[in-house]
C-alpha cells in the first residue's frame, strides 16, 4: 500500500491523502479500521492529536481496543502544551486513555497546581485510577541547605582485602557523590550528604530506617540490594521522602508509590522506547524477539512486543532461551527465516547468545538490524569487527564518551580530590552519572519535584562514540564504526 510506504518514509502529508482517499472511496473495504488507525497514526505525528482522537472514535466495533489505547498513551505522552491537552479533556470526557494521561501530566509530568486538584479528583472517580499512585505530592519548600541520606553496603565490618576490593562500586559511587555534593556548593545550592551503612542483609537496613534522624531527610540515595529496595521503597511511601534507587530496573518498585524513583530506566521502559525506535527507523515492519529466560529478559520481551504491534508492526516470533544449553539456542532460531524479517531483537546478556546469534546470522547471509543489550560490547566472544560489519544497534543505558569534556573534567576533578582515578568510569560511568542526576535533583528539590517523575521514562542508545548524554534526553546513535 502506498499509504504505508509514505509513513515509512515519513511522508506524512501524503500518507493522509491516500488514507483520506482509501475511506471515501472503499468505505466498505474489510481493512478499513487497520488504514483509520494508521491515519490516526500519521495525525499524531503531524502534531494533530485532536483529529487523530476523533480518526479512532470513529473505528467501529471497537476494533483494535487494546492498540488504541497503546497507541494514545505513546502520543498523548509527548503533548507538552497543557492547554491544549485540556481542550482534548474536554472534548473526550470519557476516553479512559485521554484521562489517563492527563492525569500522568499532572503528577508524573510536574503540571499539577493547587487549582487542578478538583479535575485530578474527578479523573481518578471517573476512571478509577489508582488513588495511591496519583496523589499529589506537596510542592517542596525552599531550603538554605538540602539534607540527603546514602543508604549503601559499605560493609565496615569486615575490613578485610576481598571485601574492599568486591565492594570498590560502592565506593566509587560514594566519592562521585562527594563529587557532586563540591559543585552544588560552588553553584550556591548546598547539599548536606549522611552516608549510613546498610550491610549486605535487610537486617541493618531495618536498623538504619529506625533512626530518628532519618524521618528528617529531604531526600534519600539507595539501597543496592533488590530485598532493601523494597524495604526501603515503603518507607519513602510511608515517611513521604522523596527516595531514588541508583542501580535497580525493576519497575514494580515505583509501582503506586510516588516518592521512589529509578535512576535507571525500567526494563520494559527500555523495551518501549526501544519499540518506537525501531518503528521508526527501519522499513521492515515485522520482528523476531528472543529472550532469556529470566523475569527481567521476558519483561523487556513482552512490553517490547506490546509497544511494537500497537504502533502498527507486527512481532512474528516471540520465544524464549536458555542460552547455557546448545539445544535451546538451536531451538530458539528454528524454523525463523531472518531475510524476511524487518529486524531481529535479542534480549540477552549472556555471552553464548551473542556469539551464538551473529554465527546463525551469518550462515543465513541476512544483513537485518540486530537490537540487543550493550552488555555485548564487553563479550569477548563478540569482537568489535564482528558487531562492524552488521547492522547493529545498542541499548545501552551507562554508555558513557571518555573522550567528552564533561567526563574528563569529572575524571579531573575526582583525581584531585582522591588521588587515584573513578575504577568504575572506564566501564559504567556511574558517579559521573549520579553527579549529573543529584545536580537535578538539587534543582527539582528546590524548585519542583515533580520533574524527578522524568528520570524512569529514560532509556538511551548510544553508539559506541557517542557524545555524553544528559540524563533527560532520548538519543538515538546507530553503532555503524568502532574505528570513527
Amino acid at each position: 500500500m502506498y499509504a504505508v510506504a509514505a509513513t515509512r518514509a515519513k511522508k506524512w502529508a501524503e500518507a493522509e491523502q491516500m488514507l483520506n482517499l482509501i475511506r471515501a472511496e472503499y468505505n466498505k473495504w474489510e481493512n478499513l479500521p487497520e488504514a483509520m488507525f494508521l491515519q490516526a497514526q500519521v495525525s499524531f505525528e503531524q502534531g494533530e492529536p485532536d483529529n487523530a482522537l476523533q480518526v479512532l472514535e470513529q473505528i467501529p466495533n471497537k476494533t483494535l481496543a487494546a492498540e488504541q489505547d497503546v497507541i494514545k498513551a505513546t502520543y498523548l505522552a509527548r503533548i507538552q502544551d497543557k492547554a491544549l491537552f485540556q481542550n482534548l479533556l474536554q472534548r473526550y470526557p470519557k476516553d479512559a486513555a485521554v484521562g489517563r494521561a492527563y492525569a500522568d501530566k499532572l503528577i508524573a509530568g510536574g503540571w499539577y497546581t493547587e487549582a487542578d486538584k478538583p479535575v485530578l479528583e474527578q479523573l481518578i472517580k471517573d476512571f478509577s485510577l489508582d488513588r495511591a499512585r496519583y496523589s499529589a505530592i506537596p510542592q517542596a519548600q525552599k531550603k538554605a541547605i538540602y539534607r540527603v541520606a546514602v543508604l549503601l553496603p559499605f560493609e565496615f565490618n569486615d575490613p578485610s582485602w576481598e571485601k574492599v576490593r568486591r565492594n570498590q562500586f560502592v565506593t566509587d559511587l560514594y566519592a562521585g557523590l562527594l563529587l557532586a555534593q563540591d559543585s552544588l556548593q560552588r553553584e550556591g545550592r548546598p547539599v548536606q550528604l549522611f552516608a549510613y551503612d546498610t550491610g549486605a542483609d535487610t537486617i541493618q537496613l531495618k536498623q538504619v530506617l529506625a533512626l530518628p534522624e532519618l524521618a528528617g531527610m529531604d531526600m534519600i540515595i539507595g539501597p543496592i540490594y533488590k530485598s532493601g529496595s523494597k524495604l526501603l521503597a515503603r518507607y519513602a511511601q510511608q515517611r513521604q521522602i522523596i527516595t531514588i534507587n541508583p542501580l535497580s530496573q525493576d519497575g514494580n518498585l515505583i509501582i503506586s508509590n510516588n516518592w521512589h524513583y529509578l535512576f535507571e530506566p525500567s526494563m520494559a521502559t527500555q523495551a518501549q522506547v526501544a519499540a518506537q525506535y525501531a518503528f521508526r527507523t527501519f522499513s521492515g515492519r515485522t520482528a523476531a524477539v528472543l529472550h532469556e529466560d529470566t523475569s527481567d529478559d521476558l519483561a523487556f520481551a513482552q512490553a517490547y512486543k506490546t509497544a511494537y504491534e500497537a504502533l502498527g508492526g507486527k512481532v512474528q516470533v516471540l520465544r524464549r532461551l536458555n542460552s547455557n544449553l546448545e539445544e535451546s539456542l538451536e531451538a530458539g532460531f528454528t524454523g525463523v527465516d531472518l531475510t524476511t524479517l524487518g529486524h531481529l531483537v535479542v534480549a540477552s546478556d549472556n555471552r553464548k547468545a551473542g556469539a551464538y546469534t551473529l554465527k546463525h546470522l551469518q550462515a543465513q547471509t541476512s544483513q537485518l538490524p540486530l537490537i540487543t543489550y550493550g552488555s555485548w560490547l564487553e563479550n569477548p566472544s563478540v569482537s568489535p569487527s564482528r558487531l562492524d560489519a552488521r547492522d547493529v544497534y545498542l541499548i545501552h543505558r551507562k554508555y558513557l564518551d571518555p573522550t567528552s569534556f564533561g567526563v574528563r573534567r569529572f575524571r579531573q576533578l575526582y583525581v584531585q580530590r582522591h588521588n587515584l582515578p573513578p575504577a568504575c568510569l572506564p566501564t559504567r560511568g556511574l558517579s559521573c552519572c549520579i553527579t549529573s542526576v543529584i545536580s537535578y535533583i538539587s534543582m527539582a528539590l528546590h524548585f519542583n519535584k515533580a520533574w524527578l517523575r522524568q528520570v524512569r521514562f529514560r532509556a538511551r542508545y548510544s553508539r559506541v562514540l557517542a557524545t555524553q548524554m544528559v540524563p533527560t534526553t532520548i538519543n538515538t546513535y546507530r553503532l555503524s564504526s568502532l574505528s570513527d
